[in-house]
């Protein structure tokens, strides 16, 4: 093989590694994300085997597109839980248009630095939801607050944590922007 032919090889190695590689960097960034907690990115596990005597006010926001003819509200403000204890609550939707439309929710929890303590065991985001005209659904989600939250000294002054939901037309650039802008939000990144 002459140097000519090694070094086109190279280059389309390279090529298609840097193809790879970006195909492959939404999935691995979002897996970071829910693996750290960074941007405020919530976790997914399983029940806590411990439930600590500290308190946590949780509190839930709702927030809709205006391309998305839906009314989208928590069903209660916010619940006091205690750290590891599991919750439940529901958020509620309604299609307010005259023709089915589709939604898809991202979320976030504020403070930042909490996200990677506050694990969803059950949760509507990121799954396209579809209403008819007139159509009402209650949105569950469980979660809990891992208890090692107590032991991270960053932590000590967190007394609420928000829980916040935010609806966009499924597969619409508005959708798009939204979870790029979670994504790229750095400057949410937990301080611990």
């Amino acid at each position: 093989m002459d140097k000519n032919t090694r070094t086109l090889l190279s280059v389309f190695a390279v090529v298609f590694a840097m193809v790879g590689l970006a195909f492959a960097s939404v999935p691995l960034y979002d897996l970071f994300c829910r693996v750290t907690g960074f941007g405020g990115t919530t976790q997914v596990g399983g029940v806590p085997d411990k439930i600590l005597e500290r308190e946590i006010r949780v509190t839930f926001n709702a927030d809709t597109s205006p391309r998305l003819p839906w009314r989208f509200k928590p069903e209660q403000r916010d619940i006091t839980v205690k750290i590891g204890q599991e919750a439940l609550i529901a958020y509620h939707a309604s299609n307010k248009a005259d023709t089915p439309t589709a939604g898809t929710a991202i979320y976030n929890v504020t403070p930042p630095k909490a996200g990677k303590y506050f694990h969803k065991t059950q949760c509507f985001c990121f799954d396209e939801q579809v209403l008819v005209p007139g159509q009402e659904m209650n949105m569950p989600v469980i979660f809990y607050i891992d208890p090692s939250l107590a032991d991270d000294p960053n932590m000590d002054e967190v007394r609420q944590i928000t829980l916040s939901y935010s609806f966009f037309p499924a597969e619409s650039k508005e959708l798009e922007d939204a979870l790029e802008a979670f994504y790229n939000d750095t400057s949410e990144a937990p301080s611990n």
